[in-house]
């Protein structure tokens, strides 16, 4: 991890999601989102019970933030539903690239239009146009967009326009609901 001088310390429970998934969540205490630079998504750095880590925190529509903990990251932290755990975090000095999702690449691959204008694009912007594919409640919702995207990068477009990502001007962003232990 990066030094730095803003390090943001708190402590959180982690949850599940009520509506399932195989994966945990704690909301940030608003006194540490408000510590970050952004109502929005906001890439940080940090530790989590001692183990490093980088990710996105979401934004929870109502001027905070929550963290997921995919699979990956709780098995490497030792971490599960109902811990209280430590964390240190910051704001990443420099952008993360996203993790491309195989259809996406897939799509990549069989346009070069879209390809050289994706490659020309900033992480950040990246990282928006996976989030509006990805976050369709159902799968064609994902490949109605995944085809819009390409044909938009297609003809140049560098950047989704009219998405909100601090989730407080609609209701596409929000931290889940806690399953009852």
């Amino acid at each position: 991890m990066a030094k730095t001088t803003s390090l943001i310390k708190f402590q959180a429970e982690l949850h599940r999601p009520a509506d399932g998934g195989d994966w945990i969540f704690l909301r940030l205490p608003q006194s540490a989102s408000d510590k970050l630079p952004t109502r929005s998504m906001c890439s940080v750095e940090g530790t989590i019970n001692g183990f490093e880590f980088v990710t996105t925190l979401q934004p929870d529509g109502e001027g905070g933030h929550w963290l997921k903990a995919e699979p990956k990251l709780s098995k490497a932290a030792k971490i599960q539903a109902g811990d209280v755990v430590e964390l240190e975090i910051a704001p990443t000095e420099v952008e993360p690239e996203p993790e491309v999702p195989d259809d996406l690449q897939a799509a990549l691959a069989a346009s070069p239009e879209a390809t050289t204008v994706w490659e020309k694009t900033t992480p950040l912007a990246r990282r928006d146009w996976i989030f509006w594919m990805t976050t369709g409640k159902k799968a064609e919702t994902r490949g109605i967009r995944l085809e819009k995207m390409i044909d938009m990068l297609s003809k140049g477009k560098k950047r989704i326009c009219c998405f909100d990502r601090s989730g407080q001007y609609s209701n596409s962003l929000s931290c889940p609901v806690p399953a009852e232990d």
